[in-house]
């Protein structure tokens, strides 16, 4: 069975980059555009490994973060967060919210692309 990856952004050119390298390694990819999505698709698919962004409607990351770590049936679920915002405390909060790695924007999609496969190679 694939492992399934989560990436969750809401911005239509970053999913479209974020979605081939994990597709192109074997896994199984899905998409999410908001934070409500994010929820929906958590619940339904269990998802080895969450790509999220910060700031989205409906619900941002922060929110999912949280939801995600206080589920115990979540505690394997491994989270990076995307934030624009590159401040200690803003990196700090993602990191106190539960995620296990924080990249800022602006990013490289090569930069990004590589610590996704980082993350994912820590699930084999």
């Amino acid at each position: 069975m694939a492992i399934k990856v989560l990436i969750v952004d809401d911005d239509p050119n970053l999913l479209v980059s974020l979605n081939s390298l994990p597709r192109r390694e074997g896994y199984e990819v899905h998409m999410a555009c908001d934070g409500q999505e994010a929820m929906e698709a958590l619940a339904k698919l269990h998802p080895a490994r969450v790509v999220l962004d910060v700031t989205m409607p409906r619900k941002n990351g922060d929110e999912v973060c949280a939801a995600v770590r206080v589920c115990h049936e979540c505690d394997d679920i491994q989270i990076m967060m995307l934030s624009a915002k590159g401040r200690e405390a803003d990196i700090a909060k993602g990191l106190t919210l539960g995620a296990n790695a924080c990249m800022t924007q602006p990013f490289s999609t090569q930069g990004l692309t590589q610590k996704v496969a980082q993350m994912l190679q820590a699930v084999a």
